[in-house]
Formats: C-alpha cells, sequence, structure tokens
C-alpha cells in the first residue's frame, strides 16, 4: 500500500492465560522513524514487539507492516530477540551464524559478507560466536537481522550484556542504520538513546505515542504506572508514579 505506515495497530488485546498484557492498544509509526519503546518490566514491551513482528497472534485487533496485514512474507522485518548470551558455545562461526538469516533464502557469501561489512565485523567472519564480547557478538546478530534487506528491524534490550562503550557503539550503527530503514528499539537506556531517536512509545498495557525526541520528566511521570529504573549518562534514575495523566509522580536520581 502506498505511503501507509510501517506499522500500524489497531484495537489490540493480548493475554497469558488469564493475565491480560496489553489492552486495546492503537498507534502508528512512519517509515524511516526511529523508535524507543519504553515501559516498566512486565509492562508488555516484548509482547508488543513478537505480535508486530508475527512470533505471537493476537486476541483481537490488528497489525500492519506496510498496509500488510501480519503475518506477511511482503514486507522485509529484521529482528533481533533478547537473552543474546543463550548458546554462545554452540560451534558455530560468525559467518555462519548470520547465514541462518538466510532461511528460505540462496545463501551467496558475498551477502553474508556485504552484512557483515555494514556492522564492522568483516573481519571476525571465520571467529566462534563464543569468542566474540558481548557488544562484538550483537553486532553478529544485528547482521544476521540485516542479511535478507529488511526494511524494518526490530531490536529487543540490544545493549544488554553489553559495557558502555559497546553500548555507544551499537547506538550509533543504529543510528546509521535508520538512514535506509525504519528501526523500533526496545531499551531502557532511554537517555543514551535519546540523541538518537526520532520518538518515543512508552507501552504500560496501553501505549502512549510520543513523536519526537524530547525526553521531560513530566512524559516520564506520567508514562509509568510502577517504579522502573532508567540509566541516564551513567546514573540510575528512580522514575516514580501512575500511568494516568491525572495523577501525579517523581524522578529522582537513587
Amino acid at each position: 500500500m502506498k505511503n501507509a505506515p510501517a506499522i500500524e495497530v489497531k484495537n489490540l488485546f493480548f493475554s497469558y492465560g488469564l493475565t491480560p498484557v496489553l489492552e486495546d492498544v492503537s498507534f502508528s509509526v512512519e517509515a524511516g522513524d526511529f523508535v524507543a519503546m519504553i515501559g516498566p518490566n512486565g509492562g508488555g514491551k516484548s509482547t508488543l514487539m513478537k505480535l508486530i513482528v508475527g512470533l505471537l497472534k493476537p486476541e483481537a485487533g490488528e497489525v500492519r507492516l506496510f498496509g500488510e496485514k501480519v503475518p506477511t512474507k511482503r514486507v522485509g522485518v529484521g529482528y533481533v530477540p533478547q537473552n543474546t548470551n543463550h548458546n554462545v558455545e554452540f560451534p558455530i562461526t560468525v559467518e555462519e551464524c548470520v547465514g541462518t538469516g538466510l532461511s528460505g533464502f540462496f545463501q551467496e557469501p558475498s551477502t553474508i559478507r556485504n552484512a557483515l561489512e555494514r556492522v564492522k565485523m568483516e573481519s571476525y567472519a571465520k571467529r566462534r560466536l563464543g569468542e566474540l564480547s558481548g557488544g562484538e557478538r550483537q553486532r553478529v546478530l544485528v547482521a544476521r537481522a540485516l542479511v535478507a534487506s529488511p526494511q524494518i528491524l526490530f531490536l529487543d534490550e540490544p545493549s544488554s550484556n553489553i559495557d558502555a562503550a559497546g553500548q555507544d557503539d551499537l547506538y550509533q550503527l543504529l543510528y546509521k542504520l535508520n538512514e535506509s530503514m525504519t528501526i523500533v528499539v526496545v531499551s531502557h537506556d532511554l537517555m543514551a538513546l535519546s540523541s538518537r531517536i526520532k520518538s518515543v512509545a512508552c507501552v504500560n498495557r496501553k501505549v502512549h505515542y510520543h513523536p519526537g525526541s524530547q525526553i521531560s520528566g513530566e512524559m516520564l511521570k506520567s508514562m509509568y504506572g510502577c517504579e522502573v529504573d532508567l540509566i541516564a549518562h551513567g546514573i540510575p534514575h528512580r522514575v516514580l508514579g501512575s500511568h494516568d495523566h491525572t495523577h501525579g509522580g517523581c524522578c529522582n536520581h537513587s
């Protein structure tokens, strides 16, 4: 669909058993956006991302990517999940790992090489995945998500288990990739991302979407339904207060 939003979510509901996670969620994201998806633990961020990429099925409502109802094979989607330290000792090389992102495609070596070049990891192609640092391994997983040339890239907590220097390198990489694709990232490291993102979506059963990258104390206070720690310039910030915009809250250094 011409000029359709990159993401369009309408009246979405989802529960795990009897536990509601997302309730009547509606929002849209324009092509070329760089969205930080934030919110308290258990608020539904990762679940929402899995629904958008088609890994989970909503109870009600729908999700569209560039006008195509999810799940769809007509839109290229890259996805980097959480828990990147699992199975790091599995005997696989960097290039073999990236090649797993080409399931159903002819694995042309130059395609894998190009993906590694985009994340500046081409010189590590023959190395074992378990030999890499957390930041290097995360770049490889981004390359795996990029190898099939997606139109939109989703990353769930990509900076976890990475030191501060590695995090900054990763965010700079995402900033560069945003020149050619839409990016959505789940992260608690909002302040480190703030100079690169274009909009913020706070997830806490519902979604409050805020175009623009300016992150004010009032916005944070109104977003959270329970306290949450954010890392801002290396300093933990505790955000307290109700997600209900009619109630106040507070934001303290802890």
